[in-house]
């Protein structure tokens, strides 16, 4: 069984930083993209950054220059630095793994979400 926890959430000031962490566990053989997604209230969810397996990024305009997606390959783990925060980038946050486990086809598991909540 495969799981993605996230942390780092919480509440922070306008113009702080958050960095949010998202651990990939269980029977993994090997995990491809890994991203990091956000739902507002009342708001679909998008995609804020992803990455490959071999460190190319790509964000959303609204978070470029102020976010930076990283992995650690060793440790299945996606990483989410996020600077100069806004009251607009208030979320849930969720990290998204696509993953192959032994004896299984490519699936995307997701994590529970972890609350950012930026004050103005």
């Amino acid at each position: 069984q495969v799981q993605l926890v996230e942390s780092g959430g919480g509440v922070v000031q306008a113009g702080g930083s958050l960095r949010l962490s998202c651990a990939a566990s269980g029977n993994i053989f090997t995990i491809n993209d890994m991203g990091w997604y956000r739902q507002a209230p009342g708001r679909q969810r998008e995609l804020v950054a992803n990455i490959s397996r071999h460190g190319s990024a790509n964000y959303v305009d609204s978070v470029k220059g102020r976010f930076t997606i990283s992995r650690d390959n060793a440790k299945n783990t996606v990483y989410l630095q996020m600077s100069s925060l806004k009251p607009e980038d208030t979320a849930v946050y969720y990290c998204k793994g696509q993953i192959l486990a032994p004896g299984s086809a490519w699936w995307d598991y997701w994590g529970q979400g972890t609350q950012v909540t930026v004050s103005s």
